[in-house]
């Protein structure tokens, strides 16, 4: 059984104004929504998915991450090894690298303030909403034209409600496009706050039956499946767009994709359902955190089954358009 735990909402500080932890601002994104787009990724999730690519999201406080080629050795180095409080390094004299005991790991900091290589960083930082403004609108230049805007991602960004709204309704407010990314697993009042400020929700069915949903992500799908109807109905003017990670040999069946869009048939402001084909490259990452395995048994889509899949995505929903007119 996979333990899965809810986020509380985030604390705010003294000046009211909402913080989170953010694990990534990616610039110049045209995957994450319409145009050229500044994707904010949060940190912290609800789902174990089996299959993840950003394990250095799952946690909600920042992280010890270690990438053991970048480590220039305690000869030539070592100011790592005194300042760690918890005695959580040590040196492998086969290659006289620093190596962590993740077990005695807490986190602090330390190390990665003394490491003049970079091989000792962190995933994850706090940050206000007008600092992520200040750094999103840095691409400016490229959301008019293209129509792009703000993403936010994670994690899981609708965790993290107050900020979320807070961080969408000042980029609306400055003209930017809003959207978000979300596996749809939190209550739905942080769903309802977050939506009045955003254009566009970008959603995923990870799998429609609900025992293979706990089984390769440690939580049943009621509670999502119910939100996505809620956001549907009572958010008319959003634009959703439906996606599906598809995995083979867990969710590339056909019984999946015509549950999907049986779920989303007569929402007219659902307007995509988007195959995203697996990957693996985020398995670097497992080894940088201290986490074993990864999702190393998993294998992208053929080209064949990819292609496949999407024209009956596309003959189904070109039906449904004429039907609609």
């Amino acid at each position: 059984m996979i333990a899965v735990i809810e986020m509380s909402r985030p604390s705010l500080h003294a000046d009211d104004e909402p913080r989170a932890v953010v694990v990534n601002i990616q610039h110049f994104s045209t995957h994450d929504g319409p145009g050229i787009r500044t994707t904010v990724f949060l940190k912290g999730c609800s789902l174990r998915c089996s299959w993840c690519c950003n394990p250095e999201s799952i946690k909600p406080a920042p992280e010890l991450a270690f990438n053991r080629g970048q480590c220039i050795g305690a000869a030539a180095c070592g100011r790592c090894l005194p300042v760690c409080p918890a005695q959580a390094l040590h040196v492998d004299s086969s290659d006289d690298r620093i190596r962590v005991n993740w077990e005695l790991c807490n986190d602090c900091g330390e190390c990665v303030k003394a490491c003049p290589s970079r091989a000792l960083y962190r995933f994850g930082k706090l940050m206000s909403v007008a600092e992520v403004l200040a750094e999103v609108e840095r691409d400016g230049a490229f959301y008019g034209e293209s129509g792009g805007g703000l993403t936010l991602s994670g994690g899981e960004c609708l965790l993290q409600p107050d900020f979320s709204a807070a961080l969408l309704e000042s980029a609306r407010r400055r003209g930017l496009d809003t959207a978000i990314e979300t596996a749809g697993n939190v209550p739905w009042a942080f769903m309802k706050q977050v939506l009045p400020h955003v254009d566009t929700m970008l959603h995923d069915y990870k799998l429609t039956d609900r025992g293979e949903h706990r089984r390769w992500t440690g939580v049943d799908n009621a509670r999502i499946l119910e939100n996505y109807q809620r956001a549907y109905r009572e958010f008319p003017e959003v634009r959703f767009i439906a996606r599906i990670p598809l995995i083979p040999n867990v969710n590339d069946d056909e019984a999946h994709i015509d549950a999907v869009l049986d779920a989303i048939e007569g929402h007219p402001n659902v307007v995509e359902l988007e195959l995203l084909p697996y990957h693996g490259f985020g398995e670097s990452k497992y080894r940088f955190l201290g986490l074993d395995g990864g999702a190393q048994e998993f294998s992208p889509p053929t080209p064949e089954r990819l292609a496949a899949l999407r024209q009956r995505i596309e003959k189904r929903m070109n039906r449904e358009k004429g039907a609609r007119h």
